[in-house]
């Protein structure tokens, strides 16, 4: 399917009066599946009435009989699809109408939703990306059923998507496992399992305090007040929140993603006046997915732990999801359903219980977008740079080499501590502003990586120099070292000065034209390569400290003769 995020239209701002509380009439919604989609899934092959035994879909030695599945499942890559175009058309019959009586694993009180989301993320932790005919019918093709996507986005209302889909999808997997096993033995083989992902980062994403009974009985209320919560999708809000309660996390999670979408699309089909794009779920059609910082944050931002993801594709152990990430998602879902409330709840409730809720929501600052993680580099290189004052001097060194003035260091880091504290805008960066990013990073990695190495050569030598293990070569490149970090400091210094005035004007990018641009990238660029083989230079292996001062000597001309060709330029267009 292709999709979309919110940057072809707008949102209300969260701290704006919305004056259409109702959105649209939620109870008047009886579907989120475009004709197309429902008649295919709903419809299609449900003409054919045949009861096939249990014995049709089981060996005698009960494993799965996949000849009597292909013989009913058929994908055709040559005809023509219900467009009338030319594409893919499928036959799909019952061929699962007795799967639940043959797999007692589907339990009776499991939503269908989360039997189907626990089939596929199974078959994803078994065969990864694996593509077979018999699962592009059911998950694999947008112009198949497609369960997959329609689930996992938000169309599928409780009771649309018919039963034996769920049987089918269990009936797959069990089948899926005995080809392997059998596989295995035939090769004699051993399963490695890709081991699962961890979220290293719960620290970060734990930004709401913990939901409460009081907090979680007051979302049931919510939801139903709610206009971004359709009727028909109201009981998957009332089931994450039972799971919750349960300690579910991860089966509460994979409630509420698709619902939180599914709000987030009406809300985006209302303010931007396309009422139709509410039900779209086509090959053919585009259709809107999330915004919002807090979840760019927590879902798409490739170096945040991209929730919807890992869940979908397998990689987390749903036993040991983490409760923190599901009390943020939950957290953040309430204050939605409260914001956009058909009516208020009494005020003194809603204070007492939301406003800690509101008022994390509100203040939300993104950690993982490539501007938050660079301001968070360049601090971390702060830290690391700041501690040059404090290295170790050896007897008489001081009259030999001077030491570094810590009240200089410290004012150069106050000042960028001070601009680091000025918000940027993050969403929807043009491609240059995130171009240019990445460079900054790559600048800042590089002067941290230098600065590290120059921390540990000096305590590893002070301490040879202490126990005289030093030979008098090894001496004299000690000294040298102590000399070059005196001007390596302000340079390093200079240069994380320079990143951070860059990166709270990164939006200035915009307004260059192409040619200032590619002479803006390669400067900087020129500043990475310095920054590269100080890297190399100042590696304990290397000890190339007379070639570090040359090196830096050359780079400060470079940029001197670059910060002036624009300041006169700036002159000149005045």
């Amino acid at each position: 399917m292709k999709k979309n995020a919110f940057t072809h239209g707008e949102l209300p701002n969260r701290n704006e009066k919305i004056a259409y509380r109702h959105i649209l009439d939620c109870d008047s919604v009886t579907t989120c599946l475009s004709s197309t989609v429902h008649y295919m899934v709903c419809e299609l092959g449900f003409e054919k009435e045949a009861n096939y035994a249990v014995n049709s879909f089981l060996t005698s030695s009960g494993e799965i009989n996949w000849k009597t599945i292909i013989e009913h499942i058929h994908y055709s890559k040559t005809g023509c699809d219900s467009r009338g175009g030319g594409g893919r058309h499928i036959y799909v019959f019952q061929v699962a109408a007795v799967a639940i009586r043959v797999f007692l694993l589907i339990g009776k009180d499991c939503p269908f939703l989360l039997r189907d989301l626990l089939a596929s993320w199974e078959l994803s932790t078994i065969f990864g990306q694996s593509v077979m005919d018999v699962l592009r019918v059911f998950i694999g093709s947008p112009d198949g059923l497609n369960l997959r996507n329609i689930l996992w986005h938000g169309f599928a209302s409780p009771q649309e998507i018919p039963t034996k889909y769920s049987s089918m999808l269990v009936l797959l997997t069990v089948g899926l496992g005995q080809l392997l096993s059998n596989y295995l033995l035939q090769t004699q083989s051993d399963l490695v399992h890709r081991p699962y992902g961890l979220f290293t980062n719960l620290k970060e994403l734990h930004v709401f305090p913990d939901l409460s009974h009081e907090l979680l009985s007051l979302a049931e209320e919510l939801v139903v007040k709610s206009s971004i919560v359709l009727r028909t999708m109201r009981p998957f809000w009332i089931t994450a929140l039972t799971l919750f309660r349960q300690h579910r996390y991860a089966d509460c999670v994979m409630l509420l993603l698709p619902q939180l979408e599914s709000g987030l699309r009406l809300l985006f089909t209302t303010v931007n006046k396309c009422p139709s794009r509410l039900i779209t779920a086509e090959s053919s059609s585009l259709y809107t997915t999330f915004d919002e910082e807090f979840l760019w944050d927590f879902l798409n931002h490739q170096e945040g732990p991209r929730i919807r993801d890992h869940l979908s594709h397998g990689e987390i152990s749903l036993n040991n999801f983490p409760k923190e990430i599901a009390n943020s998602l939950l957290s953040f879902s309430v204050t939605l359903l409260d914001r956009f409330s058909k009516d208020k709840i009494a005020a003194i409730k809603e204070y007492a219980s939301l406003r800690p809720l509101v008022s994390c929501a509100n203040s939300y600052c993104s950690q993982f977008h490539p501007i938050a993680l660079l301001k968070k580099q360049v601090l971390q290189c702060v830290e690391s740079i700041n501690l040059w004052s404090d290295l170790p001097v050896v007897p008489n060194e001081q009259e030999m080499t001077g030491t570094l003035k810590k009240d200089k260091i410290f004012f150069a880091f106050r000042l960028m501590i001070e601009l680091l504290s000025k918000p940027v805008r993050i969403l929807f960066c043009p491609r240059s502003v995130l171009e240019v990013t990445v460079v900054l990073r790559q600048i800042d990695l590089q002067c941290h990586q230098v600065s590290c190495q120059v921390i540990s050569t000096c305590e590893a030598r002070y301490k040879q120099w202490i126990n005289k293990s030093l030979r008098s070569r090894q001496r004299q490149n000690y000294l040298r070292l102590k000399r070059s970090i005196k001007c390596l400091s302000p340079v390093l210094q200079l240069i994380l000065i320079l990143i951070t005035l860059e990166l709270i004007n990164i939006h200035t990018v915009c307004d260059k034209n192409p040619t200032e641009y590619q002479q803006y990238l390669k400067f900087l660029k020129m500043i990475l390569q310095y920054t590269e083989n100080l890297v190399t230079y100042t590696n304990p292996e290397k000890n190339k400290w007379e070639e570090t001062l040359e090196l830096t000597h050359k780079t400060l001309i470079k940029i001197r003769a670059f910060l002036e060709k624009q300041q006169m330029l700036m002159q000149l267009a005045k």
